[in-house]
């Protein structure tokens, strides 16, 4: 076994190397290997009550790959150079209100949870979602709720793909509405289950990025005690 210094190294020398890449090599190309572990490591991911709000779909198709490069601004320069290209997805209020059909099979069917104490559990997200966090105000706040959680999976998977040499660019630079219609016209947002939460695109870099920046410490650190 490693010793913990040694992978705690290892783990801050991926983060330094993490950059968000502009320009990906077109000619190196990510192994089916390594990028279903990238995967593997989102779907590992922690979400709120376990619930999952999320799919990953792998773009790449070219001719939708150059619908999205000429809908979104953000992705314009990594696409078709990105080796791959991910499009987060996040389930809506259809799935992640307290009493949707999708929540009650994944506690059942997936987390196995206990049928005789299920609706007392779902009683206990309603009071989550419509007193503690104030979710059901509108359809967006809920989504919005599900699309956070998505950002814990996009996380670890560019950190998962650092560690093992690979670049990434988190993308939000899209007009939300547009890029659910071109989706949704593709047949991947399921009548209205899922919407957009973020891009990712993952490749190699053409160039070494600036040095990396960040605030002190000190500075973004604030102990209570």
């Amino acid at each position: 076994m490693r010793e913990k210094e040694s992978l705690k190294q290892e783990i801050l020398d991926a983060y330094q190397f993490r950059h968000a890449t502009k320009e990906f090599d077109p000619d190196k190309k990510i192994t089916d290997e390594d990028f279903r572990f990238i995967l593997e490591t989102g779907r590992l991911s922690p979400s709120s009550f376990g619930f999952e709000p999320w799919r990953f779909v792998v773009v790449q198709n070219t001719e939708l790959r150059e619908k999205i490069k000429n809908s979104s601004w953000g992705a314009y320069s990594k696409l078709p150079e990105a080796s791959h290209f991910v499009i987060i997805l996040a389930r809506t209020k259809q799935d992640t209100i307290y009493n949707s059909e999708y929540l009650r099979d994944h506690l059942l069917n997936v987390s196995h949870f206990p049928e005789e104490h299920l609706d007392g559990f779902l009683s206990r997200v309603e009071e989550f979602q419509r007193d503690d966090f104030n979710l059901l105000d509108d359809d967006r706040h809920i989504y919005d709720w599900a699309c956070k959680q998505t950002y814990l999976a996009l996380g670890n998977m560019m950190t998962a793909a650092a560690q093992i040499g690979i670049d990434s660019c988190p993308i939000e630079g899209f007009n939300i509405e547009k890029m659910n219609q071109l989706l949704d016209a593709e047949g991947l947002l399921e009548d209205g289950h899922f919407g957009i939460s973020v891009m990712v695109a993952f490749g190699y870099r053409v160039k070494e990025p600036r040095p990396k920046t960040r605030r002190p410490f000190d500075d973004v650190v604030k102990w209570v005690e």
